[in-house]
């Protein structure tokens, strides 16, 4: 089996960033590529910003921290991945966008390089469909934020092979993950049960079951969670939200999958969470506050 040495990532957002990060730190090089340079500029500063942040909790060193940015590389271009062993793309969660990089991604990386998706719900099987390699192709669907979450989906469409596969396992070990293996079924295991927990919360905002702070309030202290479901749909962001419950929606044909209407409306309005400034909070003063 072919030795990873080289790591290109597609999309310099907050999962492509976090992707970066930690291969960098796990003695990759990455190459990071985006068609937007104020992305790879707002990346870079990301990735700094985390390493030191953990150089200032001993998670690691100052020389680790120097020694893993003089790994990764920015570039708009596509030919800064000719020399990738494996391209993850990592773009926003439209099945569209993603169909469109992998045919640039063939063309531009060794014809031996692995692909693989970070998508969060849409189908290995027919993603890889649109590549030249679909026996090359997996699934490795990351969790946000990528640094201090442990857990790696891994998803075999139905052409991966058995080296893919293989190759998947030793990447995420190398990089200190705990791999869940998930059947290419619409939204994997997390999202399957996160996302319509998600939109069961929206719901009963929309009802007027609860408030903003009472719907999150309870499921801190009454179930336990770290998160409320609100706040954490402002963390993942409502566009990815609607856009998983939408392609579980359509791919199970269960009405028990339906965006709520309040969802959409946040969207339309462009209120995605805190990359926007306001979600289901506003974000733009000291502290957040409900928005509803």
């Amino acid at each position: 089996m072919t030795e990873l040495r080289k790591i290109g990532v597609v999309g310099a957002g907050q999962m492509g960033n976090g992707i970066a990060h930690v291969c960098a730190l796990s003695g990759y090089n990455v190459a990071i590529n985006d068609i937007a340079d104020e992305s790879l500029k707002k990346a870079d500063a990301t990735i700094r910003k985390n390493m030191a942040r953990q150089v200032s909790r001993e998670v690691i060193s100052q020389e680790e921290m120097d020694t893993a940015m003089g790994r990764i590389t920015f570039s708009t271009s596509m030919s800064s991945l000719s020399d990738v062993d494996l391209a993850i793309e990592a773009a926003t969660e439209k099945e569209a966008i993603k169909v469109q990089i992998f045919e640039s991604l063939v063309q531009a990386v060794p014809k031996t390089a692995w692909l693989a998706s970070n998508t969060s719900s849409i189908s290995i099987t027919r993603l890889a469909s649109t590549t030249d390699r679909p026996e090359r192709f997996i699934g490795l669907h990351f969790m946000n934020p990528v640094p201090v979450m442990q857990l790696i989906e891994v998803i075999r469409g139905l052409a991966t092979d058995q080296e893919t596969y293989e190759m998947a396992l030793g990447f995420a070990e190398r990089l200190h993950k705990t791999v869940a293996n998930a059947e290419d079924f619409p939204a994997f295991i997390v999202n399957r049960v996160l996302m319509p927990m998600i939109n069961e919360a929206v719901y009963t905002l929309y009802e007027g079951v609860g408030t903003v702070e009472g719907i999150d309030t309870a499921m801190k202290l009454g179930a336990n969670h770290p998160m409320g479901p609100l706040q954490l749909a402002d963390f993942i962001g409502l566009d990815t939200c609607l856009s998983i419950m939408q392609v579980l929606h359509d791919g199970l044909a269960d009405t028990k999958y339906r965006p709520c209407p309040l969802l959409v409306k946040y969207v339309e309005a462009g209120w995605l969470g805190r990359k926007t400034g306001r979600g289901f909070y506003d974000y733009r003063g000291d502290e957040p506050i409900p928005t509803r």
